[in-house]
């Protein structure tokens, strides 16, 4: 049991994170195991239909460092590949990172700085 208060508090702060991680981390497990019963019983287009809700809950795990990204992206591919070979042509497809439109805006203008001039050294005869 640790003695230091910041590591009492720490020790608290931890169940707390543990607790959410684990919610999270359970609720795209069951995701998963329902899209593969679904597979294994060959409903494919209720599969297809629940497919990009167990992309989004992959996602939140990888972005809540839950899994490694890797780990993710391999999860969603193997599971893309599984409707694939039951025969439903479309199946729409999430990425890890969300892409966003940038504006046009101008790149920030860096102000020069003058450079100090090198100390002339004096030599001694």
């Amino acid at each position: 049991m640790p003695i230091i208060k910041s590591a009492i508090k720490r020790v608290r702060k931890t169940k707390r994170q543990t607790q959410r991680n684990l919610i999270s981390k359970n609720q795209f497990k069951v995701l998963i195991k329902e899209f593969l019963a679904l597979v294994k019983e060959k409903k494919i287009e209720e599969a297809a239909k629940i497919f990009p809700q167990v992309q989004k809950a992959i996602d939140l795990a990888v972005k809540k460092n839950l899994i490694h990204a890797n780990n993710g992206a391999r999860k969603k591919s193997n599971l893309s590949k599984l409707i694939a070979k039951s025969g439903v042509s479309k199946v729409k497809a999430t990425s890890v990172k969300p892409t966003t439109k940038k504006e046009n805006k101008p790149a920030p203008v860096k102000k020069e700085t003058k450079k100090a001039a090198p100390k002339k050294t004096t030599k001694k005869k």
